[in-house]
């Protein structure tokens, strides 16, 4: 690490990235930044600033810029690398108001190869209430972008949009992805660490975003209070040449707290799951009906079966908080310690699911007793907040499971900010249109959408999309249905998804009887979570994603296409020096069809697939 200070007076203070690529400068009166790559603007004087309800923070004077520069590598737990490398430079600026407040504040700024961030930091010790902030993105030019309008459940499709074409009545969920006007950089909008902060949206001003701060419930004027100071959100540009090459990116962990302590435990892992398969208001449990799961779950060495609503005392369906529902303790059909004993004795753990409501008000309490039960993990539900209360409660719920050695899934959450790299056990989320919208009454799980997700939503953290549908069809003469669901795309996509979507605790969705020698399911038996590496292959956001991952020297090729028939080329390149022997399932005849193959290949290698509409397919490579 090198270090310097200097008080000065400048037009604009510049951070450079070690490679030199990338710039972010601020204003030396700390009203605008603007984002340049390679001599291209990217986002062009564009505001920066607090609105606080006391004010006092116009006017600024520069008084200190402070430089270092910083060069380590973090070591990952159950996630898509084994490490990631963190390599910026960083600056602050120390700023006073002018007139009589004379308050401090101070502007954080990271300039990464792959991305720049910013954040604001009041180090005052008095109260803070903040209105919102006045930080937005102009682009240079009228952009094309892949935006999702702003939902509470955050379950939206992803569309291409100009930036004069957007609502400006509306705001978008983060990330925002768009292309530059040259066409050589692909940019996202995105945030980490929320800590003791709230989330945001993105409001569309025709020419870029404005930063929207969710509102808190008590007082919607204003969005985040403090007893002491406050340090806001960080603002991030992710970029790269192509679109894909933000997949591999660890720049949200890489801005969130580290994780302190020993994480060995977190073990990543395919779960059995009971809810997809069923009635959306769940089945009546009862002791054979969990035990088939589990058996499942032992027979394919899944370490997990997710225990979905409806077990509890008193549960009354999915979907509400019944006050008399007790999630202390189990239905009376349900002898808890004994199928807990029951499945540890088959090497499979038990999640269990929960309303949000009835584990926030008695966290320890409930949480103690799942820990003596031996139960694994737990999954929570119907949070569709993400003001500074509902954030607090993450932050909170994720460090509790943690010191009680608890796996954390949470669904109706928003997207992820960086909390999964401060603890590991938070091992997935929701946040995102997954496959539980087949159960619906609605066509909007298409093969485009699910390629959209590898190149928005996974570019911010684990995504629990829940995969594995085995009722694979098509578009055409496709109808929903709620009780063993079907999908419109076919089996080679349901097998990539297992690479390419990102979820160190990944389900496993159908019904047992789905999986019954059913051709790909021996893929899905073997194929990790968990990643050493990660590489972006090939495709676009308007056609195919191609990834390849390693899991110690075998590396995993997932392959997803849109509608549209297309051949594709996948170099090896990524291969180390050597032989390999490459074991491919692709698309059959038949949309639940899968042709199998195998040939030797080296890093020299171009292989070729052909991709059905719809379809999809993996290969898995093995040194000889």
């Amino acid at each position: 690490m090198s270090l310097s200070i200097t008080l000065l007076a400048a037009a604009q203070i510049v951070t450079v990235s070690p490679d030199k690529s990338l710039s972010i400068s601020i204003a030396d009166d700390g009203h605008a930044f603007s984002v340049s790559r390679d001599a291209e603007p990217l986002v062009v004087d564009s505001p920066l600033g607090l609105d606080l309800s006391e004010g006092g923070l116009d006017g600024l004077e520069l008084k200190a810029v402070e430089r270092k520069a910083i060069s380590r590598s973090l070591p990952l737990v159950a996630t898509k690398a084994a490490r990631a490398p963190d390599v910026y430079n960083a600056t602050t600026l120390t700023f006073r108001a002018k007139g009589d407040s004379a308050r401090m504040l101070k502007i954080e700024v990271r300039a990464y190869d792959n991305g720049v961030a910013f954040r604001y930091v009041l180090p005052d010790a008095g109260p803070i209430k903040l209105r919102g902030e006045r930080t937005a993105f102009r682009f240079d030019g009228d952009l094309s972008c892949l935006t999702s309008e702003y939902k509470a459940s955050h379950e939206n499709d992803w569309k291409v949009v100009r930036l004069a074409a957007m609502d400006v009545r509306k705001a978008y969920d983060l990330p925002a992805v768009c292309t530059s006007k040259s066409g050589r950089t692909t940019l996202a909008i995105a945030q980490s660490d929320l800590g003791g902060y709230t989330s945001s949206a993105l409001a569309s001003t025709g020419k870029g975003f404005q930063v929207r701060l969710s509102p808190r419930l008590d007082d919607p004027s204003l969005a985040v209070t403090s007893d002491r100071g406050l340090t806001t959100a960080w603002r991030i540009v992710m970029v790269g040449d192509r679109a894909g090459d933000l997949i591999p990116s660890p720049l949200i962990g890489n801005l969130a707290p580290q994780p302190v302590g020993d994480y060995a435990w977190v073990k990543p892992g395919k779960a059995a799951w009971d809810w997809w398969s069923g009635p959306t208001d769940g089945e009546k449990p009862t002791m054979e009906r969990f035990k088939r799961f589990i058996d499942f779950a032992a027979e394919n060495n899944f370490p997990y079966f997710l225990i979905d609503a409806g077990w509890a005392l008193n549960a009354t369906g999915c979907c509400d908080a019944d006050p008399k529902t007790d999630i202390t303790r189990a239905d009376p059909a349900i002898d808890m310690p004994a199928l807990v004993a029951y499945a540890k004795d088959k090497g499979v753990g038990l999640m269990l699911w929960v309303h949000w409501k009835h584990i926030e008000s008695r966290m320890d309490a409930v949480l103690q007793r799942y820990a003596d039960w031996g139960i694994k993990g737990i999954k929570v539900d119907f949070m569709e907040r993400d003001d500074q209360e509902m954030v607090a409660f993450y932050e909170r719920l994720a460090k509790a499971t943690a010191a009680r050695h608890l796996l954390l899934d949470m669904h109706g959450a928003f997207p992820p900010a960086g909390l999964s790299r401060t603890y590991p056990n938070y091992i997935t989320q929701e946040g995102v249109l997954g496959a539980e919208y087949d159960k619906f009454q609605t066509k909007r799980i298409t093969a485009g959408h699910n390629v959209h997700l590898a190149y928005t939503r996974m570019l911010l953290g684990p995504m629990d999309y829940t995969p594995g549908g085995f009722r694979n069809g098509v578009p055409e003469g496709y109808a929903p249905t709620e009780v063993m669901p079907r999908t419109q795309t076919r089996r080679g996509q349901a097998l990539a998804m297992y690479v390419v979507y990102d979820s160190p605790l990944q389900m496993v969705s159908d019904d047992p009887s789905a999986y019954q020698n059913a051709p790909g399911f021996e893929f899905l038996r073997e194929v990790p979570t968990a990643w050493d590496e990660t590489r972006f292959v090939g495709g676009t956001p308007d056609s195919y994603v191609a990834l390849a991952r390693r899991a110690g020297s075998t590396w995993y090729v997932g392959v997803m296409n849109n509608e549209s028939g297309r051949s594709v080329d996948l170099p090896l390149g990524f291969l180390p020096k050597g032989k390999f022997t490459a074991r491919i399932w692709s698309d059959g005849a038949t949309p639940t069809d899968i042709v199998t193959s195998s040939r030797a290949v080296d890093p020299a290698t171009v292989l070729k697939m052909d991709l059905k509409g719809s379809g999809g397919g993996v290969i898995v490579l093995q040194p000889r």
